[in-house]
């Protein structure tokens, strides 16, 4: 069915039927303008559906069986990481737990739950969770309860869970085979290696007292770089992982707190943030002049929506693609 959108040159908006949290692009070749939104409501009920977008009519389209019931607001959202359509069409999500459900042309299922405590009857929240094209068996979560867990999806069971942190693990995200990354509220960004479990490597610490770090993006397409926000946060933090500890340099021109950073594909020299300043702001971080800077650095562009922005997302697929989300309205920004 046709959806309510509204027009303006090189920015779509869907309007959805309720405040949108996060959002994920869909991998799949024969998928790629496919988005999926995830509902942000105080109560136990909540929603995740998938949007379809026409990039030659610029109109989206929604099917109400492609609409799930979610346990409370999904913390994050991922299709499976390939483009290949013979895999299967899948996308995860947590919250309370890691979950897995499968698409179908008519409807939703759910495949698998994921619980590392089968002891207990009470579970720690998963805070987000990372699944990554290198390896699409394994998905690694964060949690409140101080852990990091990597769940082998095919098996449907733990393949790796360490105590991470002193305090809440709040983002993870991975940065090759084996190797990942997680921030806290210990204020810490730690790098792990499952071969090594039992150290991890502090590459840079919330130089603000007794403050987390809530935010963490590895830069896929050159993994030497990281980005990092911490708690009511206007900063994005670049971390070179070759000298650990120093910022390479920090994004200073948000106006409000950082809510979301994501890093461009197949070139990784650009990064989108958006926050509470209603603003997307576009770097180009690894530039061909790429010196480290502190705070002078402007955007190469940016973008005013009309209310805080929840999440950003650049497509995975397509370089000119963006995704913000604010109020209840998913937009999308050709750049």
């Amino acid at each position: 069915m046709q959806s309510p959108s509204e027009k303006k040159a090189g920015v779509y908006t869907y309007i959805g039927q309720w405040p949108i949290c996060s959002v994920a692009w869909s991998v799949r070749n024969d998928k790629r303008s496919r988005l999926a939104i995830g509902s942000f409501r105080e109560d136990y009920s909540n929603k995740v559906e998938l949007v379809q977008f026409n990039p030659d009519t610029s109109d989206f389209t929604t099917d109400n069986r492609l609409i799930f019931d979610h346990p409370y607001a999904p913390t994050n959202l991922m299709f499976f990481p390939s483009e290949d359509t013979s895999n299967p069409d899948m996308i995860a999500t947590s919250g309370d737990y890691l979950r897995l459900w499968e698409i179908h042309e008519d409807h939703i299922q759910l495949k698998a739950l994921f619980n590392g405590n089968k002891s207990s009857e009470f579970n720690s929240a998963i805070t987000s969770f990372d699944w990554a094209d290198f390896d699409v068996r394994r998905v690694a979560t964060s949690s409140v309860d101080t852990t990091c867990t990597i769940w082998d999806i095919e098996k449907e069971a733990v393949d790796s869970q360490l105590v991470a942190h002193d305090k809440e693990v709040f983002d993870i995200s991975w940065g090759g085979f084996n190797v990942f990354a997680s921030v806290s509220g210990d204020g810490s960004l730690r790098v792990f290696d499952l071969r090594d479990k039992e150290r991890s490597t502090i590459i840079y610490e919330n130089p603000v007292p007794e403050t987390p770090l809530l935010r963490l993006e590895w830069n896929k397409a050159d993994p030497r770089f990281m980005a990092t926000v911490g708690m009511d946060s206007s900063k994005v933090v670049i971390v070179d992982i070759r000298f650990p500890t120093t910022p390479l340099m920090e994004l200073c021109r948000h106006k409000g707190s950082v809510n979301a950073i994501s890093w461009a594909p197949f070139t990784g020299k650009q990064l989108c943030s958006g926050g509470d300043d209603s603003r997307a702001l576009i770097w180009d971080v690894v530039g061909s002049n790429f010196q480290s800077e502190k705070g002078d650095m402007e955007p190469e562009m940016w973008y005013g929506a009309a209310a805080d922005i929840n999440h950003v997302r650049w497509s995975p697929v397509e370089l000119d693609w963006i995704a913000i989300v604010f109020l209840n309205k998913l937009q999308l920004l050709k750049v």
